[in-house]
């Protein structure tokens, strides 16, 4: 009796021994799939297949599906990824003593990533990729820039009358000038950034909004 116990010890050890080089191996995978998902859409966006995100990351396609089922699934959670690193920045931006600049920085930064991906320019603006992940995201990116607005408000840095229902028409702004036919597009929407920039800091004598 003994020695079978032995023999059943000696085996879960072995079971185990060879499930974490697995659990290792579909680790790796996972990062190489999410890694290859991120650099595909950002070059050809949220049309790119699965079968695109498996060449690119040198693994066959079984791989793939088995991680991640559909397109969907796979674009939420490297969008989920990408959005959480911004809405880091954001929560970044509310320790800085100038609200105004901090919010100018905030926005510099995600637009920057923004011009390089298409993908992403792509979901803030169709919005057809969707999940619980993604939501959480945009909503802590939303609570952050309401903060940065309101201490650049009470600072007395923001034009009257500019509310974070600003942002949005904003970002759509420069997005279409990230599309313009142009020798360096990518480039371009600092330009117009700079302007809008300008137009949202409050100064002497300048009159209120129209609309609502």
């Amino acid at each position: 009796m003994s020695g079978e116990r032995q023999s059943e010890g000696a085996g879960t050890e072995a079971d185990a021994a060879q499930e974490r080089p697995l659990r290792r191996d579909a680790e790796v995978n996972r990062r190489l799939i999410l890694r290859a998902g991120r650099e595909v859409f950002a070059v050809r966006g949220l049309q790119a297949t699965l079968n695109d995100v498996a060449h690119h990351a040198g693994l066959g396609v079984g791989t793939v599906y088995r991680k991640y089922p559909d397109k969907q699934a796979l674009a939420e959670a490297v969008f989920g990824e990408e959005l959480d690193e911004i809405a880091a920045m954001a929560r970044e931006a509310r320790d800085a003593d100038d609200a105004f600049g901090a919010l100018a920085g905030f926005l510099e930064k995600a637009l920057e990533r923004a011009a390089h991906n298409r993908g992403l320019r792509e979901l803030m603006r169709r919005g057809t990729v969707e999940g619980a992940g993604l939501t959480r995201a945009r909503q802590a990116i939303t609570a952050h820039c309401e903060h940065l607005l309101a201490r650049a408000r009470a600072e007395g840095a923001l034009r009257a009358g500019v509310t974070e229902a600003d942002l949005a028409p904003i970002a759509a702004m420069l997005d279409a000038v990230m599309a313009l036919p142009a020798e360096q597009p990518s480039e371009l929407w600092r330009r117009y950034l700079m302007v809008i920039l300008d137009g949202l800091r409050a100064h002497p004598g300048r009159p209120e909004l129209p609309g609502p």
